[in-house]
């Protein structure tokens, strides 16, 4: 029996039965089998692109299965997916290896009844593609089947956007994300870290948005990036980097991070900052705040205190005591789905009325602890006036000791109109990223 497809479809049943995130989920089964460095590759694949193509899978499935998935043993449904996955979205892999291995696979785990059904489904869907043709026209069922999102997205998007613009951000949300990192500047430079990986062939580019960022076209697993576990370099998506510099914090101040975890901007304000100041960076969860320290320590950085606190409850503690505060709220995460595979599907219309609330809360809370004079800046990694604009002008029409600046003028490698800044990945080419600055009067 293939080891790898067994181990995918193990993967596949403990985010779809138990939750489980997939990246986590890979890596732990990756770790407990020994794999070939061909089926590591093999089964990624297989893992990610199935809970990528998500209800569209199950959709192809359905024109072959005359009975509801739901009642299909869970394993035996996993192994079917992968099938599914293999015959449409893979095409160097043999149809043949691919019925066999599934009917293998099925004999472990079901009785022989169950493996002539998988037999049959994947073989029918061998004879007949035509019969998992999506429908057709510039429709929102069609984009959604043919790009692996909710129908639910693509309403909303092509509302948004319009149907082309949408199309474009489903395709960005499919293609491969380019690892992006940070040059730690208290260590060493974006000019030295690009020539030292140029020595060891590693494909790196300057990003055009910040001035520490870097795009790695091509590299090895993280565990084995040197320079990532030397502290020479921080993991953080371009549109992320600039929530440093628009705050623009200076060496000495106090600042205050008010969801912090796992610290990639408080990381970075602390370089801005020269190690010189105070950050206080907070969290809900415990196990997200060691995560915080673990970075500030592999990145030689000692001014960062956790605090395990709700960003609701700030007000109460640091009332008027800094001179920065971010407010880089939780949110629908809609700007960053090519990193996240699973997250397309796990979320949900309503989420987008709950959040708003929420976001609100912290940043009326947050603004408390921004002294006469400071700044207070709000981010988000989504798209969405819901979220984004009209939390802001909430909060301003609310608080009129404070006032927008011109965001657009705080980034670090050309400015731009915008008041409030939202980037776009099919216009921006970066992740969906919303930043918005605001002072308070002295």
């Amino acid at each position: 029996m293939d080891k790898a497809r067994d181990t995918a479809a193990k993967i596949l049943l403990s985010v779809h039965e138990q939750g489980a995130y997939s990246n986590v989920a890979l890596a732990r089964e990756l770790r407990r089998n020994r794999l070939t460095d061909v089926d590591r590759r093999f089964v990624t694949e297989l893992v990610y692109g199935a809970v990528k193509a998500g209800d569209t899978l199950d959709w192809i499935l359905r024109r072959y299965v005359n009975r509801p998935l739901k009642k299909i043993p869970p394993m035996v449904r996993e192994i079917l997916r992968l099938g599914i996955y293999q015959l449409f979205y893979m095409d160097k892999v043999p149809s043949s290896a691919v019925c066999n291995e599934a009917v293998e696979l099925t004999k472990k785990y079901s009785h022989l009844g169950t493996t002539k059904f998988v037999n049959a489904v994947l073989r029918t869907a061998v004879r007949s593609p035509e019969k998992a043709e999506f429908p057709e026209g510039k429709t929102a069922e069609r984009l959604a089947l043919e790009s692996c999102h909710p129908l639910w997205l693509m309403k909303r998007w092509i509302q948004e956007f319009g149907y082309e613009g949408a199309k474009s951000l489903c395709s960005f949300d499919n293609a491969p994300p380019v690892l992006s990192v940070r040059a730690n500047t208290l260590r060493t430079s974006r000019e030295k870290l690009l020539l030292q990986w140029k020595k060891e062939g590693l494909d790196a580019i300057p990003s055009s948005w910040a001035p520490e960022g870097i795009l790695c076209q091509s590299h090895g697993a993280l565990d084995e990036l040197a320079a990532l576990q030397q502290g020479l370099c921080q993991v953080q998506d371009e549109s992320s980097m600039l929530v440093a510099h628009v705050l623009a914090p200076r060496p000495g101040e106090t600042i205050l991070d008010s969801c912090s975890a796992p610290g990639g901007k408080a990381t970075h304000m602390a370089a801005l900052m020269g190690n010189r100041g105070k950050i206080i960076a907070c969290d809900i969860y415990e196990h997200k705040l060691q995560r915080i320290e673990e970075n500030a320590s592999r990145l030689g950085i000692d001014i960062i205190e956790t605090r395990l606190m709700d960003a609701r409850e700030i007000s109460g503690t640091y009332e008027g005591q800094a001179d920065r505060v971010l407010v880089d709220a939780p949110c629908s995460g809609l700007g960053v789905l090519r990193r996240k595979p699973d997250a397309r599907w796990k979320k949900k219309p309503e989420d987008l009325k709950a959040l708003p609330v929420l976001q609100l809360a912290i940043l009326r809370s947050a603004s408390r602890a921004v002294r006469p004079g400071g700044v207070l800046v709000y981010s988000t990694c989504t798209m969405g006036r819901e979220e984004n604009q009209q939390v802001v002008e909430n909060f301003l029409k609310e608080h009129r000791d404070f006032r927008l600046d011109d965001t657009g003028k705080f980034l670090p490698e050309g400015e731009r109109p915008e008041s409030m800044l939202q980037l776009c990945p099919q216009k921006d080419g970066t992740d969906g990223f919303f930043i918005a600055r605001m002072s308070r009067a002295d």
